[in-house]
């Protein structure tokens, strides 16, 4: 009986991980460090950055179907989402910024789950610890996003979440990059 760590799988290649945590990275650093200036043009920045963010991840979750064919449905299916997410934040990113305290919010706890479930399945099939405490982290990231969309200041409770889960998941996936390409 094979178990899941002992599966081999073909992983992203590393340089795909490591443009995935660098700009994990500064997201995170921009929404935690960004200078104190107007409050509604950092929001509506922030937006458009979260959306090119997912608009680019999901572009790197269908790349990453041709290179490893396992889970290629859900690589698919979450990719569409991210590339639709995306490309409708960038287009309309002041109805996204006046919807975040409510369905923006709903909308991003359910993808943060949704990756958070695959990215844990993955490390389970020997993607690696990095996958496995970023799906953590994108788990407990959605539910609270999920449970608390209607609540005033989630948009602020929100920022947080995204920030620390940009910087922490960022550097989790830096590292699996490296220890992926001296493999």
């Amino acid at each position: 009986m094979t178990t899941a760590t002992q599966l081999e799988t073909k992983q992203r290649p590393w340089w795909l991980t490591l443009i995935a945590g660098i700009l994990a990275l500064v997201i995170g650093g921009i929404l935690l460090w960004a200078p104190k200036t107007s409050a509604a043009n950092l929001y509506l920045i922030l937006v458009a950055v979260l959306g090119i963010y997912w608009l680019v991840e999901g572009i790197f979750d269908i790349v990453s179907i041709f290179i490893d064919h396992s889970m290629w449905g859900w690589k698919l299916f979450i990719g569409i989402i991210s590339i639709g997410a995306g490309l409708y934040i960038i287009s309309y990113p002041v109805v996204a910024a006046v919807a975040l305290p409510r369905i923006f919010v709903l909308v991003l706890g359910i993808w943060g789950l949704m990756y958070g479930i695959i990215l844990l399945i993955m490390a389970f099939r020997g993607g690696g610890w990095g996958a496995g405490i970023l799906g953590a982290i994108g788990i407990i990231f959605g539910i609270v996003l999920m449970v608390n969309y209607s609540s005033p200041g989630m948009g602020l409770a929100m920022l947080w979440v995204a920030a620390v889960t940009g910087v922490v998941g960022g550097i989790a996936l830096i590292f699996q990059a490296f220890r992926q390409r001296s493999a």
